[in-house]
């Protein structure tokens, strides 16, 4: 490409638009163009197409990155063989995505390590590169989040719930480990009764339901919780022996 004013213009305007990728690949392609005689509308949707791409790409980078996952995880990654019992047409079909369009909860339920976390972080990458929002955070950390936001000033408040009430999709990891006071189980409650039926969540838990109310000061709340959760949801029952202590015992072999 020639160093001409007219493409000194046009850099410039790529920089005040910061179409980067355009900026970058512009050469090649006017070469391409040149030599497959490509016409202008072509040669104008291949510039775009590479923009957009990028853009989506540095999108969902910088999704991940905030969204509070502590690893990526693919379903592809999944040992479906070490959970026989697990219904794969219904995990597969949950990558569909379609439980968020229709504001379902997903509740994975079973001992730990069979994988439930993974599911679940598999679901959140997924959405993310489909173009929703998400967030992670573990049930302590919920706890936490949801008490500092209590004692909040207004505009604190709607700052820090940006990140965990209005993202399109909430992964609660490790619910029912540490018992719930009753001041804890009304900021759930709380928490639950704002996504009911505007956004979805996904949790995953060593207890059963009937387990739940054991572990809450305040069994009631803990129903009318339950009650929100269970209305739209998909509940994945997962059995068998940790993932963790196979490979251990596998090691002492």
């Amino acid at each position: 490409m020639k160093n001409t004013i007219l493409t000194t213009q046009v850099m410039g305007y790529f920089d005040r638009l910061r179409l980067v990728k355009v900026k970058d690949i512009l050469s090649q392609t006017m070469e391409l163009a040149e030599t497959q005689s490509i016409s202008y509308l072509s040669f104008l949707e291949k510039l775009l197409a590479a923009e957009v791409a990028h853009k989506d790409q540095r999108r969902i980078e910088m999704s991940l990155r905030v969204s509070g996952l502590p690893y990526i995880r693919s379903i592809d990654d999944f040992d479906f063989n070490h959970v026989p019992t697990l219904d794969q047409r219904l995990i597969h079909s949950l990558f569909d995505l379609t439980f968020i369009a229709e504001k379902k909860n997903i509740l994975f339920l079973g001992p730990p390590g069979l994988g439930k976390t993974h599911l679940a972080i598999a679901l959140a990458v997924k959405a993310c590169h489909s173009g929703f929002s998400i967030y992670f955070t573990e049930m302590d950390s919920l706890i936490k989040k949801l008490k500092d936001a209590d004692t909040d000033t207004e505009k604190q408040r709607t700052a820090r719930s940006r990140c965990y009430n209005k993202s399109s999709l909430v992964i609660i990891d490790e619910v029912g480990y540490t018992p719930l006071d009753r001041y804890e189980c009304n900021l759930f409650f709380r928490f639950i009764k704002n996504r009911y039926e505007k956004n979805s969540i996904i949790l995953t838990s060593n207890k059963s339901f009937s387990q739940w109310a054991e572990l809450a000061a305040d069994p009631i709340i803990m129903t009318a919780i339950l009650d929100r959760l269970l209305h739209h949801s998909i509940t994945v029952n997962l059995q068998g022996d940790s993932f963790r202590l196979k490979y251990q015992n596998k090691g002492l072999a």
